[in-house]
């Protein structure tokens, strides 16, 4: 082989912030196994806003659940950053979640107790940084989420479009390589959850933040790179954001001109 093809091959994994390799996931219910996850393979490239898109019970969410660490696979490797999580102690894996991924949740997850900026700074604490830091950075990253004003806000005083703006907040607080949203716009309406969509858009051509929701919410094709179709625990399909706009192009005969 020659040199310049094995840099090649070195160099193109450290492209993707995710891998994905025969994921398996089974779940004993009573005497019946459920079986999640039958042998997904996916890769996710560094900067890349990528949806997980199928029907309830299709094994989206579960799989997320594995991307972000937050469960075990029963086979299969997730590599994050080229890092077999599968091989991380209990430790190492807090740290990974902890500074290399931020979570969204379709439930806000926000601490009823804190205001918006102590939501916001907690994952900082915990990652080390002083309070001073932190409460910079919290005051920086709500202004920029559009919260300038709301930062002594408690989330019971606080919409639920402004709770998901914390939460984006949050999610950003220690300079993640990836955000995890699972259906971020799922309690949300219609206009609030397409301002949700942008704003994650935006943080992701800003900050080059690599991006994967799993949702139901098509107005997430608009600004997906890729799509990930799941169904029955497999990929059923992998789609660009072009060619979905060809194909709703030809449904709507814009071809013809």
């Amino acid at each position: 082989m020659s040199q310049e093809k094995k840099i090649r091959l070195r160099q193109l994994p450290e492209e993707n912030a995710v891998r994905v390799r025969g994921l398996i996931k089974k779940y004993q219910m009573g005497k019946v196994i459920v079986e999640a996850l039958r042998g997904v393979n996916m890769e996710v490239k560094r900067g890349e806003y990528v949806s997980i898109m199928g029907p309830s019970g299709s094994g989206k969410t579960t799989l997320f659940n594995m991307v972000g660490g937050l469960d075990k696979p029963t086979e299969g490797r997730v590599y994050i950053d080229e890092v077999d999580i599968a091989q991380l102690d209990a430790y190492e894996l807090a740290w990974l979640r902890c500074r290399k991924i931020g979570y969204i949740f379709q439930t806000f997850n926000l601490i009823p107790v804190m205001t918006a900026l102590e939501n916001v700074t907690l994952p900082m604490i915990f990652a080390g940084k002083t309070p001073d830091e932190s409460i910079q950075k919290g005051i920086e990253l709500l202004t920029l989420v559009g919260l300038g004003d709301r930062i002594q806000h408690k989330p019971s005083e606080l919409s639920g479009g402004q709770q998901q703006r914390v939460a984006i907040a949050r999610a950003l607080a220690n300079d993640p390589a990836l955000i995890l949203a699972d259906e971020p716009t799922g309690n949300l309406d219609t206009q609030t959850g397409l301002e949700i969509i942008y704003l994650l858009k935006r943080m992701n051509e800003e900050r080059g933040v690599t991006v994967i929701t799993a949702t139901h919410d098509t107005k997430m094709l608009d600004v997906s790179d890729r799509i990930f179709h799941i169904q029955d625990g497999k990929i059923a399909k992998v789609e660009t954001r072009a060619e979905i706009k060809l194909r709703v192009g030809m449904l709507d005969g814009q071809e013809v001109g």
